[in-house]
Order: structure tokens, then sequence, then C-alpha cells
């Protein structure tokens, strides 16, 4: 089964892409800021990271920095998640390394296309 980690300090974010991802099939972890995050990903190895972008600890952009730096976890696809819809913010997100880059409010369909993209189908064992 494929595993996703979010990490993602919104309640209500958290819940709807849980919920989406855990309907699909998909194994899903949760955490509230970047360093539980880097954690569980240390630990758990998941097939994709969510990385929300405006954390309350480390920002996305750092994090995703700490993941590329740590052996472990380095080729773990990570996937940024925001609400910023400034050009110049959306370029940075893109230009930082993330493998892809989702819109909140999320588009469902799209958000799983991407997911499956990366984590591979939620069924696969």
């Amino acid at each position: 089964m494929s595993t996703v980690l979010i990490v993602e300090d919104n309640e209500k974010n958290m819940k709807l892409v849980r919920d989406v991802l855990q309907v699909k099939g998909y194994r899903v972890l949760e955490a509230v800021n970047a360093a539980a995050g880097l954690a569980l990903a240390r630990k758990e190895r998941p097939d994709l990271i969510l990385m929300d972008i405006q954390l309350p600890d480390i920002d996305g952009i750092t994090a995703l920095k700490m993941i590329r730096e740590d052996k472990a976890i380095a080729r773990t696809p990570v996937v940024a998640v925001s609400a910023s819809v400034m050009p110049e913010e959306q370029q940075k997100i893109v230009s930082s390394g993330f493998h892809a880059y989702v819109t909140k409010p999320i588009n469902v369909k799209s958000f799983l296309e991407t997911v499956e993209k990366f984590a591979g189908k939620p069924k696969d064992c």
C-alpha cells in the first residue's frame, strides 16, 4: 500500500486531504509542523510527502532543503501544497525543487492525479 505523509498545520485542510487519500486507499501519515514531518519521514519512509509551505515552525521550502540533505529520505518525492496565489510566491515555490505544486483549495481530481503520479496507485502493495 502506498504511504503519503501530509505536513499541514490547518486542521480542516488536513482532514480534507486525509479523507480524500484514505477513500482512495492510501495509507496516510500526519504531521502538524515541519519538525514532526521530518521525524516521521525518517521513521516511516513514505512514498510521497505533501508539504504545506506556511508552517508554524519551519517553512516548507526550508523543510524541503532539510529533506534533500538527509540521505535516508533525500529521494522522496515532495509536493508543495499552498494557498499562495501571488505569482512571485508560486515561482519561488516551484524553483525550490518540489516535484509539483498543488494550490489550495485543492481540485480533488487533479490533486489525486498528482499524488498517483508520485506515490503510485493506492492499492499497490
